[in-house]
């Protein structure tokens, strides 16, 4: 059961922390239409933006100004939250996979490879915290503009929208979460059932040894 656990754990990890990266380097946090005819759509990322013409089909990209010209605090801090989340969860999963029985880079010790697993799971949940801090923070700023210019009745011929990255950061940020709690689960669960089964383990050799000192009395 510990097993089939640590592989679920490596498929999610995989999965999550490939989200967060593809996430972080993608330009379509925010979407709109360029203009009410949608001859074009505009994703915005965290460091560049793009434009496509839906005729042709081209796209061109402009990037923003340096990381130290003066930024958005929503852009600044997005790109410091999923940094960290990318950091944190690429070290989860790299942990993880130093703890799968299958690798044999360190010691085979059961009860090791369980802590390293452990460790893997509560970096991965660290992970997922600014994760979705910064996904669902950039995500609330779009509705919140959006909806700041339907209040003042504000028509700009551009409707904004979430775009799929910002849902990749999201998804990937709770697949952090998950990940995390089966392999923290997998860990005590574990443990419960190393101790039962050294505790018998013990009663069975210590009556044992008193049924071989009962045949040597009689």
């Amino acid at each position: 059961m510990a097993a089939f656990s640590k592989y679920v754990g490596f498929c999610l990890a995989f999965v999550s922390a490939g989200f967060l990266i593809v996430a972080t380097w993608t330009d379509c946090w925010m979407e709109n239409a360029d203009d009410s005819l949608e001859v074009s759509t505009k994703c915005r990322g965290l460091w560049w933006e793009c434009v496509t013409n839906v005729f042709d089909g081209i796209t061109t990209c402009d990037e923003y100004d340096s990381i130290y010209a003066e930024h958005p605090v929503k852009l600044v801090a997005t790109r410091g939250f999923m940094i960290t989340a990318d950091i944190l969860a690429g070290f989860g999963f790299i942990f993880l996979l130093l703890g799968l029985d299958c690798v044999k880079f360190l010691t085979d010790e059961s009860q090791i490879k369980l802590k390293i697993c452990y460790i893997a799971g509560v970096t991965l949940i660290l992970g997922g915290i600014p994760g979705i801090i910064g996904s669902v923070w950039y995500a609330i700023d779009v509705y919140v503009e959006r909806s700041s210019l339907v209040i003042h009745n504000v028509f700009l011929g551009i409707q904004y929208k979430f775009g799929w990255s910002c849902w990749l950061g999201m998804v990937g940020s709770l697949g952090c979460f998950l990940c995390g709690a089966l392999l923290i689960s997998c860990h005590y669960l574990f443990q419960g059932e190393q101790k039962k089964l050294n505790s018998h383990t013990f009663f069975s050799v210590l009556n044992g040894r008193h049924y071989f000192v009962l045949m040597a009395l009689y």
